[in-house]
């Protein structure tokens, strides 16, 4: 891949000096509109009747992710438009906000304890959570890093150890939080893009397996992630308890079936599934809709990621390698994150506390996953200027 992408020129076009009269990628915007509107019902239909005991109708839920998906789109909007030299040249700044940020939600009076973990800060009425929009600038970052060294990547203190510490470094931050959830998704992200990127292949057997070591230990040390992963491997050894999670969730997918119960028609989220509008939303879905309805999602993520190599691809052959690092690195976030959390509802992984993409509820997820696309839709737009210019 590199060995094509080095024979075009390097330099990208200056885009924000030229007229734009193309169109986003169909595609794309189909795949994200899709998932974004069947979200939308399934959020409503998860929260309808979680107003109080009396299961009234309670409009506030949707009220608020209807609010999240507009800010969403409007942010995506905007983001088209921003060339990608802006955000070429950000990368150091922006992994510094990011550090800033998760700095700030260690510090007492600032970071809200929820649950037992500090993940957000709180502004009045509103909470942030950090950690969403990390995932995406450690991939501006890590993208900007696999252009400057593209010719020094089959160094290990190139190729690894220098993004191996930054990683570590976001990582130790989160871990204080505790929020175990994202650093896998930004471990595996970053792996994924490394290897991508051109680093040696036996340079990256070694960092997936110190990572595989490194993640054990974590689990071994910490008595609540031991927990989660006995009770993961058999959570009806104690389902009203450590199991309880995952047991409402296997009951929510065994009901459903082929084609579920009908919308709207859950018994699961009435108190019993617990975050039935976020992390484990996917189980709504199979309970109302059965496998058609969680097959549905996982297509339409393939789609997703089809795209965005696609436009990866497309990039990479104009020269424009920072461009396609950024779309893998994008592309690679939002199904990896979307995997986890179909993998932590199917009982395939250990709970992870992580939403899926555009369809759960929650403003942080879902403006940092539009940030994420609205970049993707940049990189789109730059790539179809280039091709313009040059015919």
């Amino acid at each position: 891949m590199n060995t094509i992408a080095e024979s075009a020129p390097a330099q990208a076009l200056n885009d924000d000096v030229l007229p734009d009269n193309l169109g986003a990628d169909v595609w794309l915007i189909g795949v994200v509109l899709a998932l974004m509107t069947f979200g939308l019902v399934m959020v409503y239909s998860a929260t309808v009747a979680s107003g109080d005991k009396t299961l009234a109708f309670n409009f506030i839920p949707l009220t608020n992710h209807l609010v999240h998906i507009l800010m969403g789109i409007l942010l995506m909007v905007a983001l088209r438009y921003s060339p990608m030299r802006w955000w070429e040249h950000a990368g150091k700044p922006l992994l510094l906000v990011a550090l800033l940020s998760l700095a700030i939600v260690l510090l007492p009076g600032i970071g809200a304890n929820v649950n037992g973990s500090t993940r957000w800060i709180a502004f009045g009425g509103l909470r942030l959570q950090p950690a969403e929009l990390t995932k995406v600038l450690m991939v501006v970052y890590v993208a900007g890093y696999l252009v400057r060294k593209r010719k020094e990547l089959g160094r290990f203190s190139q190729g690894i150890m220098m993004v191996g510490l930054v990683l570590a470094a976001l990582s130790t931050l989160l871990l204080l939080q505790p929020d175990f959830g994202s650093v896998v998704v930004i471990a595996v992200v970053v792996m994924s893009m490394l290897f991508l990127g051109g680093v040696r292949f036996w340079h990256f057997l070694l960092c997936v397996i110190t990572a595989c070591a490194l993640f054990a230990a974590l689990v071994w040390i910490e008595p609540y992630r031991m927990q989660r992963v006995m009770s993961f491997t058999n959570p009806w050894s104690d389902p009203f308890d450590s199991g309880f999670q995952l047991v409402q969730a296997l009951i929510a997918f065994g009901r459903g079936e082929w084609l579920g119960v009908g919308l709207g028609a859950s018994i699961q989220k009435l108190y019993y599934l617990p975050h039935a509008s976020n992390d484990f939303l996917l189980a709504v879905v199979a309970e109302e809709l059965g496998l058609v309805g969680v097959g549905s999602v996982v297509v339409l993520f393939a789609i997703l990621l089809w795209r965005t190599f696609v436009i990866a691809r497309r990039a990479e052959k104009l020269g424009m390698f920072y461009a396609a690092r950024l779309a893998e690195g994008l592309g690679l976030l939002l199904v990896v994150q979307a995997m986890i959390n179909m993998g932590v509802n199917m009982g395939l992984l250990p709970t992870k506390g992580l939403t899926l993409p555009l369809m759960s509820y929650g403003g942080s997820s879902m403006l940092a996953t539009s940030f994420a696309l609205g970049l993707l839709f940049a990189v789109d737009r730059s790539t179809q200027l280039q091709q313009g210019a040059r015919r």
